[in-house]
Order: structure tokens, then C-alpha cells, then sequence
């Protein structure tokens, strides 16, 4: 259509997003489908933080506010990176926006050029190359292999660097794998971005609370102070604090760039909520026990989905570190033909036609750089998890 913009043509719908609508339809339709495509905990936010937000709506604070965060919000967030990342900022290097999304998307539109590169470890999170292609950059995937836990290596970071190269995007634990950097993992590529001044890093924590077995989380600038003044530490309280829906990212970084950014939101959305920015001082400052518990029950489901997948014909399930996904691989799959005559020709084949047969909806590893594979959201209750499970070994089971 000749009226669009032709930024269109540089980005593609969300694949997570799409089965997820997919999954819905279906549902409405009347069909029996167990959807695993959408990041989201099924726990609810917790009742001190649906108060917090009451509590704000009565007291009137529902007008419009700093464009970067109220201060105090400001000041949980600072106190937060102090107490659990040893980082130190002050309000002017602090910015708060609408979800974590608007975060990175505005750090970028803030800071590409045309030409400039970004390195982006694939696996990964659907919207990162898309966003850089909106700002005009050039997405740089660097594959990371299940052999090596899905995690980035320091000489393939090296290889990748050009001096094109503006941004790394780091994201740990990672969405779509879980696989969580250890620190001496992490370590080894600081130690190369130190020989690239012009890099700067880009580290998206969002899972940071969400990791089992004794893993001890770490962010960049934590662990190397020598890139602390290139380094945007960018968080949120959706996904540890189940507060999807309320919208509410942040990001610590170099007080220039997050002017930058503020610039950019105050000339699009403005302000997040200022309901729910209350509501996310609460979560930040208020009681943090109940983090702990949920883990405890995304562990058991995580250790549920990797055992039934792992006994699945063709299917072969790591078991990560982190966050609430797992990405089997499916190539044990691929060349068959389904019961209904379909030849299962990749990873698309492979979640359509489980979809169609079984009811399962997952998301294709193509869309996260990285196939034959697909992942899965263990964010639901474990029966549901069970059945998609068996529903998957069965699938996987007739495929001839």
C-alpha cells in the first residue's frame, strides 16, 4: 500500500505475539488448545502492589507526571540496582517507560544511525532485530548453539565486532532459551568489549529474579566497573512481580543517554502510568518473599516440561538456567509426515501442524534465529503443562 511508511518494510510481526492470537481464535472457536506461546507468569500480582495502586487512584495520583518517572519510583529503582547489583546511579541517570520494550526501543531510536551495527546473540528475543531495523541499523545475529549452552562466546563476540559495531545486546537470563550467563561467563565478554571502546553494551535483565539451581545472577557493569559509563542496564517488574499488564520498565545508564531517551519518549507516549508506577514503588520497596516461592514452582514445572519432552520422539530439551522458557531442538522431527499427509519440511511445519492436530501452540525457533527448534512457556499451571506434553508426545509419536 503506497500510503505506508516504508520502515514497514524493514520489520516483521511478532511470531509470539501471532501464535498467541492465533491460540485465542482457536479457543473461541470452541477448540480445546493449551496456549505456551506468551511470556507471561499465571500467578497474579501480588495484593500489596493491586493496593499500592488503589491506594494511589484515591489519593488522586492519576494526573500526568515527570516524563522519565516520578522521584519516587526514581528512588526505589536506584535503590533496588544498589542493594541487588552493586550499581550506583543518580535520578538523572535513571528512566522509567511504558514496559521494557519502550525501553530499548527508545535507547535505539536514540542512538542509531544509518549503517550502524548491532550485535544481537541469537536465540533471541523476536523484537530486538526488529527494533534496530526500525531505527535504521543493521541487526547482527551471532548464532549461539546449544552445544554451548546457547550462550555467546568470546571469540565468536570478537569475530562479530566491526567498526560499525554501536550496540551488543545481552539478555540473561535469556527469552527464548533461559540460558543465564554465570559471571565468569560473563566476564570473558567484558573482557573483549573493554578492547572496543566504541561498543556499547546493552543488557536486558528483565529475568533476572527468575533463576533456579543455586545460579547466582550478574549483570555487566556489576562485574566490569571499566564499562560502566557504556553500559544501559535496562529491568523491569513484569515478569518477577507479575505485573505484565501494568506496563512499568526501567533502565540505568550515562546520564546523556538517558536524556536522550527521555527526549524521545516525551515527544511520543510521555509518562507510563502514573498508577501504576505507584504500584511498581511497592513492588520494588515491599515485601520480596513470595519471589522465592514462585521459583519454587516454575522449577518443578521446568523440571516437568524438560523430562516429558525429552521423552518425545525427535525431540531433545535442554534444561536452562533461567527465566520460564525452554527451546527444544525438533530436528529429530523434521523429514516426517504428519497423520494428516503434511511433511513436516521445518520448524513452522512442525508447530502448525501441532497446533492443527494436538491444540498445543508454541512459537517456532525461526522466529528467534534459531531452528529447528520451538519454545515454550512453562508460565502455566503444571496440569496444563502435563497435557500439552503428552499431546506433544503423541504428536511427535505418529509422525511417520
Amino acid at each position: 500500500m503506497p500510503f505506508l511508511s516504508a520502515a514497514l518494510d524493514r520489520v516483521k510481526p511478532s511470531a509470539t505475539i501471532a501464535v498467541t492470537d492465533k491460540a485465542r481464535a482457536l479457543k473461541a472457536a470452541g477448540r480445546n488448545v493449551i496456549g505456551l506461546g506468551a511470556g507471561e507468569p499465571d500467578f497474579d500480582t501480588p495484593a500489596n502492589i493491586k493496593l499500592a495502586a488503589i491506594h494511589a487512584i484515591e489519593a488522586g495520583k492519576t494526573k500526568y507526571t515527570d516524563v522519565g518517572g516520578i522521584p519516587e519510583l526514581k528512588a526505589a529503582i536506584i535503590a533496588k540496582f544498589q542493594r541487588e547489583n552493586g550499581l550506583t546511579y543518580t535520578p538523572n541517570q535513571v528512566v522509567v517507560s511504558t514496559g521494557g520494550k519502550q525501553v530499548l526501543y527508545n535507547a535505539l531510536m536514540a542512538t542509531i544511525n544509518p549503517g550502524d551495527e548491532v550485535i544481537i546473540p541469537a536465540p533471541y528475543w523476536v523484537s530486538y532485530p526488529e527494533m534496530v531495523a526500525l531505527a535504521g541499523g543493521e541487526p547482527v545475529p551471532v548464532v549461539c548453539t546449544a552445544e554451548f549452552g546457547f550462550k555467546l562466546q568470546p571469540a565468536a563476540l570478537e569475530a562479530a565486532i566491526t567498526p560499525k559495531t554501536k550496540w551488543i545486546i545481552l539478555n540473561s537470563p535469556s527469552n527464548p532459551t533461559g540460558a543465564a550467563y554465570s559471571r565468569a561467563e560473563l566476564k570473558a565478554l567484558t573482557d573483549v568489549l573493554v578492547k572496543h571502546p566504541q561498543v556499547w553494551i546493552m543488557t536486558d535483565d528483565m529475568y533476572e529474579h527468575l533463576v533456579y539451581d543455586d545460579f547466582t545472577f550478574s549483570t555487566p557493569a556489576q562485574i566490569e566497573p571499566k564499562l560502566f559509563d557504556r553500559t544501559l542496564t535496562v529491568n523491569g517488574v513484569s515478569k518477577a512481580y507479575s505485573m505484565t499488564g501494568w506496563r512499568i520498565g526501567y533502565a540505568g545508564g550515562p546520564a546523556e543517554l538517558i536524556k536522550a531517551m527521555t527526549t524521545i519518549q516525551s515527544q511520543s507516549t510521555s509518562n507510563p502510568s502514573s498508577i501504576a508506577q505507584w504500584a511498581a514503588v511497592e513492588a520494588l520497596n515491599g515485601p520480596q518473599d513470595f519471589i522465592p516461592v514462585n521459583n519454587e514452582t516454575f522449577k518443578e514445572r521446568r523440571d516437568l516440561v524438560v523430562s516429558m519432552l525429552n521423552q518425545a520422539k525427535g525431540i531433545s530439551c535442554p534444561r536452562p538456567e533461567g527465566a520460564f522458557y525452554v527451546y527444544p531442538s525438533c530436528a529429530g522431527t523434521i523429514g516426517k509426515t504428519s497423520p494428516t499427509g503434511k511433511v513436516i519440511a521445518n520448524d513452522e511445519d512442525f508447530v502448525t501442524e501441532l497446533l492443527e492436530t494436538e491444540g498445543v501452540a508454541v512459537v517456532q525457533g525461526s522466529a528467534f534465529g534459531l531452528g529447528p527448534a520451538f519454545r515454550i512457556s512453562y508460565a502455566t499451571k503444571t496440569t496444563d503443562l502435563e497435557d500439552a506434553c503428552k499431546r506433544i508426545q503423541r504428536f511427535c509419536g505418529d509422525l511417520r
